[in-house]
């Protein structure tokens, strides 16, 4: 599926020195393709400096059997497992899962708190907090895409509010992934609960697929406008990542031939400037979202196109952009 993933490894590597803390990445064991911690390290090991990652749900391993609500936990546990593999050292010096993310489904209202209880004492030293996959939009395009369809309506359910509660109570992070038309409803949420750490993902997906430049410049304006208005909100922060999937409508994905971090650059640049320019480098983070960005271009050509992309930032910004900020919001002690 992820038929890029190993091109542009014999690219010379963009500022190697500097240490890098991937925010965003999955492991699964799919019919379809399977990405474990072999793989991610034959990535994070190609060149790139990257000291540790944050390991983010995919419904992967997911328990087979008891409650519904408690069968998340599987891939918890499992990441666990990762994370302490990393740990240990015998993988190299790259702390795989040293931060996770998992999923539970905050339309459970209270009965959310019993299940982040169990998820703290299953990944006692590296659960960070939750994601909820919410990408709607009106039309039918990207959801050729998408495995796992979400609900509808997801983050205006009756009882997501009554769920999100526990999270904010026990100090835990909330990332989300939504289309940029779903921005607002992030802003609203941020709002509501200044104490806890909103994270948008992919920086808010600007949906644009199968649209005509007028319409892709459109979409721009529409993200970049919600954007600004979610990052007045001090608790909001920004994954700079997700340039790699199909909704963005680049033609990285169908391409045959290998994909520079020059050509890939060129197309993120403007996403990239825009968010931090929104955000500040102390709210945005960079991401590899490997193996799903993998559709478009290889782990080192997508570092490349990141680093790139921020030439021209000061060093204090960069290690903010590839370090701090996700260091500090998923309080993680690596040595940078």
């Amino acid at each position: 599926m992820f038929s890029k993933r190993l091109e542009g490894r014999d690219e010379p590597i963009i500022s190697p020195e500097i240490p890098i803390i991937d925010a965003h990445h999955h492991l699964f064991d799919l019919p379809v393709d399977r990405y474990l911690i072999d793989d991610y390290l034959a990535d994070a090991n190609a060149g790139h400096d990257i000291r540790a990652s944050v390991y983010i749900e995919i419904k992967a391993f997911a328990r087979n059997t008891g409650p519904e609500i408690l069968k998340p936990l599987g891939e918890i546990e499992f990441a666990n497992g990762v994370g302490a593999m990393g740990a240990s050292g015998v993988y190299g010096k790259c702390r795989v899962a040293a931060a996770i993310v998992g999923y539970v489904d905050f339309r459970e209202g209270d009965a959310v708190g019993g299940v982040l209880d169990k998820a703290m004492a299953a990944a006692p030293d590296r659960f960070r907090g939750i994601r909820q996959v919410a990408i709607e939009h009106p039309s039918d395009a990207p959801y050729r895409y998408i495995v796992n369809r979400p609900p509808r309506g997801l983050l205006e359910h009756p009882r997501f509010r009554d769920g999100f509660t526990h999270l904010s109570r026990r100090g835990l992070a909330f990332d989300v992934a939504v289309f940029h038309n779903q921005i607002p409803q992030v802003t609203a949420l941020a709002a509501a609960f200044p104490e806890t750490a909103v994270i948008l993902n992919h920086v808010g997906t600007p949906m644009a697929m199968e649209r005509d430049p007028n319409g892709r410049t459109q979409v721009f304006r529409e993200w970049r406008d919600a954007l600004k208005r979610l990052a007045q909100q001090p608790n909001a922060v920004c994954k700079i990542s997700g340039f790699g999937l199909p909704f963005l409508g680049f033609d990285f994905i169908g391409r045959t031939d290998v994909v520079s971090y020059m050509e890939l650059s060129e197309a993120w640049k403007p996403y990239i400037e825009t968010t931090i320019e929104a955000f500040g480098p102390a709210r945005c983070m960079m991401a590899s979202n490997f193996p799903q960005d993998g559709r478009a271009c290889g782990f080192v050509p997508l570092w490349n196109a990141l680093k790139h992309s921020v030439a021209s930032y000061s060093t204090s910004e960069k290690a903010d952009l590839f370090f701090n900020t996700a260091a500090r919001v998923y309080r993680l002690s690596v040595d940078s």
